[in-house]
């Protein structure tokens, strides 16, 4: 059965960009709730347990139709948050370098195209969703958006950065003013980790 990761921070570690309260209530409750929604969802279907989340997710159509929705929708959320912790670190922001680099500047031109192709993406979001930069199957990276707890890996993509902008998210400390936290998450942002992921899939 699933269990909640360790997170790789504190919950204070991300201030003043993300407030410790919005960091612990994010993580022990809605993460949480997320992996308690699928661990139920997938009681008597030991074949399923057995697998990683990721290949679940991937063969999402393929899935008793009794429970494809809940484990499209907390599965999802257990997937997407885990990876989006890794995204993060205190002391983070910056610049991009290495390999993910050259490959943004080749696909969106310098630093700042690409963040006003991301917030653009991020911003457009209607309701609650994520923003995600992927590799699709040609190795080309793409900036999409995603709905509710969608995983790019059910769609064939490979993930690479994604920002949370469900309201729970951020609304805490930045209440309704989602470009704010949009503008403030470059500044905790861990390029040496999207250059990890970046090079796991070249």
């Amino acid at each position: 059965m699933f269990v909640l990761p360790k997170l790789p921070y504190s919950y204070d570690a991300l201030e003043p960009y993300i407030d410790a309260q919005t960091m612990e209530i994010h993580y022990t409750k809605h993460h949480q709730a997320y992996i308690d929604n699928l661990n139920k969802a997938l009681e008597g279907h030991e074949a399923l347990q057995d697998k990683p989340l990721i290949d679940i997710l991937r063969a999402l159509p393929t899935l008793p139709e009794g429970i494809r929705t809940a484990v499209r929708n907390n599965g999802g959320g257990h997937f997407n948050h885990t990876f989006f912790w890794t995204l993060m670190r205190k002391g983070g922001g910056g610049a991009p370098r290495g390999q993910v680099a050259d490959a943004l500047t080749k696909q969106f031109g310098d630093l700042k195209m690409v963040q006003n192709q991301f917030n653009t993406a991020a911003k457009s979001v209607f309701g609650s969703g994520w923003a995600w930069l992927v590799v699709d199957a040609q190795g080309k990276l793409q900036i999409i958006t995603t709905a509710n707890q969608d995983s790019p890996v059910s769609m064939g993509l490979s993930p690479i950065m994604g920002l949370d902008v469900w309201e729970h998210a951020y609304y805490l400390k930045y209440q309704n003013r989602r470009v704010d936290y949009i503008t403030a998450w470059w500044n905790v942002i861990d390029w040496d980790q999207v250059e990890e992921n970046y090079r796991q899939l070249i």
